[in-house]
């Protein structure tokens, strides 16, 4: 009896320390199976923040105004985001998710040429791993010129040209925003001539369209008291937009003048479509013609001293009136003849007085004076 006593207990004993022994081993950090514990979390690699690789278009860029701006980062961006680019100036538009890693903005406006436009990526934008962006990014670009096609419907709009802008979806009258996009995208449309202009308009327009554009730009310039350079700067497209919104058409209507050497010379001035002066004239004799072209009239005067070297090396100083240079010291003006309708100036088309005061009037800075033979 006594050894089956120690037989009992010695089997309880081997069952309480089987049972405790996984215990003891769990807590030890030990595996009875012989696996490897988990590993240590503070053991794991840092994650890498995220990083802008690349911006479209590159930096220091010259841009369209209503350009679309791409952002691309390191590595796949979350679906949703608190934090998104910005543009300064503020422009109207909307940034959105257009691949796993890209961002890209549309604008719904655009920007007026010669602006500075900073593009500023900043901090916590996050990435679908959790990776953040740590640094800012900030990008410089420049709004560019135009389209030169939106230069031509913008003057033709104001009546600065002799043709008019045929167009279903011409901006002119819409909202800024409207108006600013038609800068850089120009809608579609054809360009009509007006009735009664001579046919040396009509191929001046085809063959040299950028010299009439300079002539307009010259009146445009004029009329609101801008540098008369002819050229279309940022100053010049703030004003024409001006102009467009509040509908100030060109006040002076538009000139056109030929100065004829075929025999007799004489001297046409058309405006409007209309011939409102025409008259026999003078032009340069054989050492001292008048250059044939086209040219813009550049200075108007009521009346000067004109002063200069005859070909025989003798000086000159002549009252004339009712001035307008179109090319160098070559002008339109009165000077007392006996004759007219032959060659006799130096350069200069000679016109009777009556006829020079009225010419004048309409020869406003800008207006093309074509010389043919």
């Amino acid at each position: 009896m006594r050894r089956r006593f120690r037989l009992l207990a010695a089997s309880a004993l081997t069952a309480v320390v089987s049972a405790i022994a996984p215990a003891a081993a769990s807590s030890s950090g030990g595996s009875a199976t012989g696996a490897q514990p988990p590993p240590n979390a503070a053991s794991q690699p840092a994650r890498a923040p995220l990083r802008v690789v690349s911006v479209s278009p590159r930096r220091r860029s010259t841009i369209a105004g209503d350009a679309a701006l791409t952002v691309r980062f390191s590595s796949a961006l979350a679906a949703t985001q608190t934090v998104t680019p910005r543009l300064s100036p503020a422009l109207a538009g909307r940034w959105r998710q257009t691949g796993p890693r890209t961002l890209r903005f549309t604008s719904s406006s655009a920007y007026p040429p010669g602006t500075t436009v900073r593009l500023i990526v900043p901090p916590g934008i996050r990435a679908a791993d959790g990776a953040v962006l740590k640094r800012r990014a900030r990008i410089t670009y420049t709004v560019g010129q135009p389209s030169a096609a939106r230069l031509e419907q913008v003057l033709a709009d104001l009546r600065y040209l002799p043709v008019h802008f045929v167009s279903s979806r011409d901006p002119r009258w819409v909202n800024t925003a409207g108006q600013l996009r038609a800068l850089y995208s120009p809608p579609g449309g054809r360009f009509v001539f007006g009735r009664g202009w001579p046919a040396s308009l009509h191929e001046l327009w085809l063959r040299d369209t950028a010299l009439v554009i300079r002539g307009a730009l010259m009146a445009f310039e004029s009329q609101h008291g801008l540098t008369m350079d002819g050229v279309a700067g940022p100053s010049l497209w703030t004003a024409l937009l001006h102009a467009l919104r509040r509908g100030q058409a060109n006040r002076g209507g538009y000139t056109y003048a030929i100065g004829s050497e075929a025999s007799p010379e004489t001297l046409s001035v058309y405006h409007n479509g209309q011939v409102v002066v025409r008259t026999l004239a003078n032009t340069g004799i054989a050492a001292a013609p008048t250059a044939q072209g086209t040219f813009p009239v550049y200075e108007r005067l009521r009346s000067q001293v004109m002063r200069g070297t005859n070909p025989d090396g003798s000086h000159y100083a002549d009252y004339v009136q009712w001035v307008a240079y179109f090319n160098g010291g070559d002008a339109v003006h009165y000077i007392p003849r006996s004759s007219w309708g032959y060659p006799q100036s130096l350069g200069c088309i000679e016109v009777p007085y009556s006829a020079a005061e009225r010419a004048w009037s309409y020869l406003t800075y800008g207006t093309l004076v074509t010389v043919t033979g």
